[in-house]
């Protein structure tokens, strides 16, 4: 036996003879020649054979022990690879280096050592890298970190508004009430005033005008006179609040122009009736000359024509009429702009200029005709006079793209395009919206006052639902989900030939609002009734504010039931009726087929080619009968084409025996048409022959077709009846709950009827209580003394003579009319204004507070803002709410100006994310950031009950989709999904849940409540809450220096400022000592009140602060600290016993007092070693703050740059801030610059000229 052959592969190493020291022989596996292979290597190529070749796993072994590799990370192992801020270029940072240029960009770079530990994973800190000495394990200073989040939540809040006086103008007579204006607005100086009105002397004689008024003739029109770089001429922006007398300041305005020679002037504005108050506005300035021309009353034809006549004067119109036209096609623009001629040079005014809101809609809508027609008449008419006017000029930013003669973006700007001012704005959150209105007022096209609301009553109150509504609610949202469910199964048995189903859902869920929404009004009537009759007694009248009047489903059931009915009508349930008995799905009902009809489907069906004659077909059967050639057929067939009808004859064979004897004996098949001899027929066909005899063969398969038609048809009918029958059963339910009557016609009937209640709403009739008392009657508004355009008018008149005491108010009636205790009036009595229906809008909102509340009041209103404890009803006030906040920083430069709804703003970032947390939460995806309401952490299965209630309510409504009972370990569990655009869709959760039980709907709320107050303090933790304006508040702010310019607007003159204060926020001993003695001397001090010590030490010391319990607060403490002062927040008792512990002796509070007092003059509250250095600014009592103020718009893309490239997150914000000198009292507001990016704006700034002050 031999010995055994090595095998090739994997190649094994022979004895080595004689190798070089550390080197492997091994066998090649191309050539099998012997190898050597120097020491570390693992990959190798034969010299001979050419074959690429690695080392045998087992012939690896350890690698042999390698010199560790460098920490730094980069090319250069020396050196940190860390990416530039600005052009993400990859430097390489020597270690130790803080702060360099970027050699590519040249932006001004900072090293935050804190997150280099991502570039390191390996190293557990910064300290241990190469060129970093090692330094003690950082502990967390709470107190700094309280400290830092009070910091970037701002100071607390001042005084909200200034009383106002023109700045630059002593001119006229005082303004009847007292006006304010927002802190933040006042900070703003407009620019000097140069241009000098006409009609001034006799301003002066008549004091038709207040100073403020004077104030707004005078910047609008020094206005008029500059010109955008595009070429138009500048507009201008009456912000006024509601009831400042902007009607009398417009038609001062067209009485200065008039003087000019500008006698032509457009007044657009809401409604037609307020044509009177516009010739009572001009006639009280002296204007009574300028006559006024409706345009409603106006033909199409062009007005200066000789028919027309209109040479001059105030053409006064309504946004509807802007956008009419004749059946002709002639529109009203066409003919204003015909008018005014292209070199017009007059006033163009848009009065409450929120109409034309809507021009640049949200993604998925379309711009609105208003929006679009007010664009194209400032496009045709470049010289004219344009000047929007209006409370809620812009409610959000997106509303201001009509705007387009303020200049804010386009040619000559930062912002090319409203798109890009837009951006800017969204981006810059509530304090970019701030600096808008400050901008425009700083630049001269922008006023806006408000009358004082001292005196002024805001009162949220809560409407209990009654035990009988409670029940009606329960009942109505229980068959909304059955109603959905009955609607779901009948779509599956429509042919075919179905309706759009969406448009179905569409119209479902629009009303399932509409019905709900009236749920919540009507629940709320008791209590209105309840305030009216109780403010009546004490000697007030009474405003009732709804928006919506039900006036549709009263007509259509007066249409249907006659003028005379039994009780007044149930808007809910008319609503119900009219959707199911249009929507309802019913099939088609099926048609029975007469005696004609159905020997025709017979032919039809037996024929064997339809559509061909009896002639044609004997022709084809003989044909086979032929023995001709096929030309010889042809001739012939082409020569019976023109014989007469006996030539076929010879054709008529039986098609049974194929003879064509007795041939007047054949049968014809009426069916079939086949020729057949009675007697062949089995059995032989012996009876009498009718027109329309059918052969035995026919005849059974008709019969068998009219079995199975018959079938058919009977189960359509079956199926229809009973879809019929369903609907009708339906509908007899609707008719039998128990659902509210028209909220508007209950409210006159239990306040006293149409004799006590004026109605200024835009329905055409109503219903009253006939006279016996039994039963109800429809009747006209108008009536033969007063036209149907003039009721509203009439009714306000009665009211404010005080004959009838109680009014109600819609939006489409009550538009620019004033309600208050006007002191021209008999009815001086003190309003209350309630809210039965919230509006849509802030828009609306505004609007209809100011109808009460206005110039020349004897008293201010009290406002009675009423709301259910249904969780789903705060959907309209958040609607409101959102509004408000935006509203109040574009018009009026504060967002806490707005009505306090902002308790009830939940469509917002933090809303959106907290629903898509529940939503995950609810299906299981996630676990809820939250214990639900009425849970026990100690019982999980209430969290598990509470999640499948949750979830089926949420199918009930819609929001979850394409439901399954699951299988196997989750056996009976319900899954579903949630569509992606309703995951953060607020406004349709809101919506929906108002159609669940109370119960399960107020938990969900609650639940959702929850989850996003947990969003925001998470946020205002990491220092990304978006607070609006923030009030630096220090014991002393100086400004140091001269202000420094470094731009100016060529236009207005107005200039963009850098301030630098030197700021110290700190209580000195005495002072700290000075308020606890008080406390002590008043005999209010607690037994808790005293001086605290922190209970751990930072950096080798501890932190002291004075604690104050608050009065009535139950355990909550004001705290100040000797660096900061007074803090924000206010600290639990459980809090502050378990981070500090109250000092004995008032020596040893001196001493830590005074040391923590001058330490933080010169440190932070990190220590000496603090990461950020001198930039650290957080509870340094000493610190120098640097505030651009003045004109920000035009730099503010440059500043955003800039700040992008700061290291600290917090600083990356643009922030407004506002703060007040303590010697001179100056009021500066403007955007912070952090001392970190100062260096770096103002280089990014140098382009922008610089002008020394």
């Amino acid at each position: 036996m031999g010995q055994p052959s090595l095998p090739t592969v994997p190649p094994l190493a022979l004895p080595p003879p004689g190798p070089p020291a550390g080197s492997l022989q091994v066998r090649c596996a191309g050539c099998h020649g012997i190898l050597a292979v120097a020491p570390g290597m693992t990959e190798f190529i034969c010299p001979k054979c050419q074959l690429p070749q690695m080392l045998p796993p087992e012939l690896l072994g350890a690698p042999p022990p390698r010199r560790p590799p460098p920490k730094a990370q980069g090319i250069d192992p020396t050196k940190i690879q860390l990416p530039c801020a600005r052009c993400k270029a990859i430097l390489n940072v020597p270690h130790g280096l803080a702060r360099f240029n970027c050699p590519q960009c040249g932006v001004d770079l900072a090293v935050d050592l804190a997150k280099l530990q991502q570039y390191f994973p390996s190293v557990s800190s910064p300290a241990s890298l190469v060129g970093f000495p090692p330094d003690p394990p950082e502990e967390i200073n709470e107190v700094a970190i309280d400290v830092e989040r009070e910091e970037d939540e701002g100071g607390a809040i001042g005084e909200t508004f200034t009383d106002y006086r023109p700045p630059r103008l002593s001119v006229g007579c005082p303004h009847p009430d007292a006006v304010v204006e927002t802190s933040s607005l006042s900070a703003v100086q407009p620019p000097e005033p140069t241009y000098h009105l006409k009609i001034m002397d006799e301003l002066d004689k008549s004091n038709a005008l207040s100073c403020l008024q004077i104030e707004t003739l005078v910047y609008a029109c020094q206005r008029h006179l500059h010109y955008l770089q595009n070429g138009a001429r500048a507009g201008f922006f009456i912000g006024d609040g509601a009831g400042m007398g902007k009607g009398r300041t417009i038609a001062g305005l067209i009485w200065e122009n008039w003087q000019h020679g500008r006698c032509k002037a457009l007044w657009v504005s809401v409604g037609s009736d307020l044509k009177f108050d516009a010739r009572r506005d001009l006639d009280d300035v002296g204007a009574s000359c300028i006559e006024v021309h409706a345009l409603n009353k106006l033909p199409y034809s062009k007005l200066d024509s000789k028919a027309v006549g209109i040479k001059d004067g105030v053409v006064f119109l309504t946004y509807s009429s802007l956008i009419a036209s004749s059946e002709k096609g002639r529109s009203r623009l066409v003919q204003l702009l015909q008018w005014c001629g292209s070199d017009f040079d007059g006033l163009v005014v848009f009065d409450e200029c929120h109409k034309a809101k809507n021009l640049i809609p949200e993604a998925g809508s379309q711009p609105t005709r208003t929006g679009e027609a007010v664009l194209e008449i400032q496009a045709r008419l470049p010289e004219a006079r344009f000047v929007y006017c209006s409370a809620t000029g812009a409610s959000e930013p997106r509303n201001m793209g009509y705007m387009v003669r303020l200049g804010l973006w386009g040619a000559g700007t930062c912002f090319p395009q409203f798109q890009d001012f837009l951006g800017a704005l969204d981006k810059g959150g509530v304090g970019a919206l701030e600096l808008v209105a400050m901008d425009m007022k700083a630049r001269g096209m922008y006023v806006c006052r408000t009358l004082s609301y001292k005196g002024a009553e805001f009162e949220v109150i809560e409407a209990p639902l009654e035990e009988g509504m409670m029940d009606m609610y329960k009942k109505a949202a229980e068959f909304w989900a059955e109603l959905r469910v009955e609607l779901l199964s009948a779509n599956t048995f429509l042919s075919e030939e179905k309706p759009n189903s969406s448009q179905v859902w569409r119209l479902y869920w629009a009303s399932h609002q509409r019905f709900f929404r009236h749920m919540c009004m009507s629940a709320k009537v008791p209590a209105a009734v309840r305030l009216a009759k109780q403010a009546l007694a004490e000697g007030k009248c009474v405003v009732i504010g709804l928006q919506s009047t039900g006036e549709a489903r009263t007509e259509e059931f007066v249409t249907k039931y006659g003028l005379e009915l039994e009780d007044f009508v149930s808007g809910p349930r008319e609503l119900l009726l009219k959707l199911v008995e249009e929507n309802y799905p019913v099939p088609p009902k099926p048609d029975s087929l007469g005696e004609e009809s159905v020997k025709e489907l017979q032919r039809k069906r037996h024929s064997a080619t339809p559509g061909v004659s009896f002639k044609e077909r004997q022709r084809k059967t003989a044909k086979w009968n032929v023995t001709s050639d096929t030309d010889s057929f042809e001739e012939s067939l082409s020569e019976s084409d023109l014989e007469s009808t006996e030539s076929d004859e010879e054709f008529q064979i039986c098609e049974i025996c194929n003879s064509e004897e007795d041939k007047k004996l054949l049968l014809r098949c009426s069916c079939c048409a086949r020729l057949v001899h009675p007697g062949c027929l089995v059995p032989p066909w012996t009876d009498l022959v009718s027109d329309d005899w059918s052969c035995y063969s026919c005849k059974e398969k008709t019969d068998e077709y009219f079995h199975a038609r018959d079938a058919y048809v009977a189960e359509l009918m079956k199926r229809y009846e009973a879809s019929l029958e369903r609907k009708t059963k339906i509908l007899d339910i609707i008719r039998s709950l128990d659902l509210p009557n028209n909220p508007l016609d209950d409210l006159i009937d239990k306040l006293g009827g149409p004799e006590n209640v004026a109605e200024m709403t835009g329905r055409r009739g109503m219903l009253l209580r006939a006279s016996g008392g039994k039963g109800v009657i429809y009747q006209a508004r108008s009536t033969k003394e007063v036209a149907m355009e003039m009721v509203n008018m009439h009714e306000k008149q009665l009211f404010m003579d005080g004959k009838k005491l109680v009014a109600i108010i819609s939006e489409a009636g009550s538009a620019g009319v004033s309600l208050q205790a006007d002191r021209r009036t008999l009815n001086q009595k003190r309003r209350v204004h309630i809210t039965l229906e919230l509006p849509w809008s802030a828009d609306r909102a505004i609007q209809q507070f100011g109808r009460t509340h206005r110039s020349n009041q004897a008293s201010a209103p009290q406002y009675r803002l009423l709301f259910t404890y249904l969780g789903g009803e705060k959907r309209f006030a958040s609607i409101v709410a959102k509004r408000l906040e935006s509203l109040g920083a574009l018009t009026q430069g504060d967002r806490r100006a707005g009505l306090s709804l902002s308790a009830f703003n939940y469509d917002n970032n933090y809303g959106k994310k907290a629903l898509m947390m529940m939503y995950r939460g609810i299906m299981e995806q996630d676990p809820l950031p939250v214990l639900p309401p009425g849970c026990s952490s100690e019982e999980p299965a209430t969290i598990q009950e509470f999640i499948t209630y949750a979830k089926a309510a949420l199918i009930s409504v819609g929001i979850v989709r394409d439901t399954v009972i699951c299988s196997g370990k989750d056996g009976g569990k319900v899954s579903g999904r949630i569509v992606d655009s309703d995951m953060h869709d607020v406004g349709r959760f809101l919506n929906r849940i108002l159609g669940l039980p109370p119960d399960i709907q107020n938990r969900l709320f609650e639940l959702f409540v929850s989850i996003l107050d947990l969003t925001v303090h998470n946020a205002r933790n990491e220092g990304q809450f978006d607070s609006g304006i923030i009030d630096i508040k220090a014991n002393s702010i100086e400004l140091q220096g001269s202000p420094r310019t470094v731009h100016v607007d060529n236009l207005s003159g107005a200039s963009t400022v850098l301030f630098t204060f030197s700021v110290d926020r700190g209580i000195t001993w005495e002072s700290a000592k000075s308020l606890l003695e008080e406390r002590q001397k008043d005999g209010v001090a607690c037994a808790n009140d005293g001086f605290y010590e922190s209970r751990r030490e930072w950096m080798g010391r501890k932190h002291f602060i004075l604690a104050l319990e608050c009065s009535g607060s139950g355990g909550t403490y004001k705290i100040f600290r000797p660096a900061v002062g007074e803090a924000l927040r206010e600290m639990l008792a459980a809090e502050l016993k378990s981070k500090y512990k109250k000092l004995s002796t008032i020596e040893k509070a001196n001493k830590g007092w005074q040391d923590e007092y001058e330490v933080s003059s010169v440190q932070c509250m990190h220590g000496p070693k603090c990461k950020l250095g001198t930039y650290c600014t957080v509870g340094r009592r000493l610190q120098e703050v640097n505030v651009l103020g003045g004109l920000i718009l035009p730099v503010w893309s440059t500043i955003e740059k800039a700040l992008s490239k700061q290291v600290r997150q917090s600083h990356r914000r643009t922030r407004v801030v506002r703060l007040e000198t303590t010697t001179n009292c100056q009021r500066i507001v403007g955007l912070l610059i952090p001392n970190a990016a100062i260096e770096s704006v103002m280089e990014d700034l140098s382009g922008f000229q610089d002008v020394e002050s």
